[in-house]
């Protein structure tokens, strides 16, 4: 669904989605990387498990929730990416503690 720009000739960053390496771009917020590489669900709803998207991308919404290098919650379009940045898709209810 997203395409990247030909003319964008920002220094590339490798980033690990559960596990697999994405490469991303220096300036890119988590959720902007995900969704260039076509990784578009980012979390289960806790209720009905289904799957939720970036919707804002500022912030509001909290649809874009992941956990970065061991840190729950986090608002993914809000955290810019950073070189060998570990992200898990969050499943379900937001994670406590986390």
């Amino acid at each position: 669904m997203f395409k990247r720009s030909e003319q964008d000739k920002r220094p590339s960053v490798q980033i690990f989605v559960d596990g697999a390496v994405v490469a991303a771009r220096a300036g890119d917020t988590v959720s902007a990387a995900l969704l260039a590489c076509g990784r578009d669900v980012r979390r289960a709803t806790a209720v009905s498990g289904a799957p939720r998207l970036p919707y804002c991308m500022m912030g509001v919404c909290f649809d874009c929730l992941v956990t970065i290098d061991g840190v729950g919650n986090r608002q993914g379009c809000l955290v810019p990416v950073v070189e060998g940045m570990q992200i898990e898709i969050q499943k379900g209810k937001r994670e406590i503690g986390k």
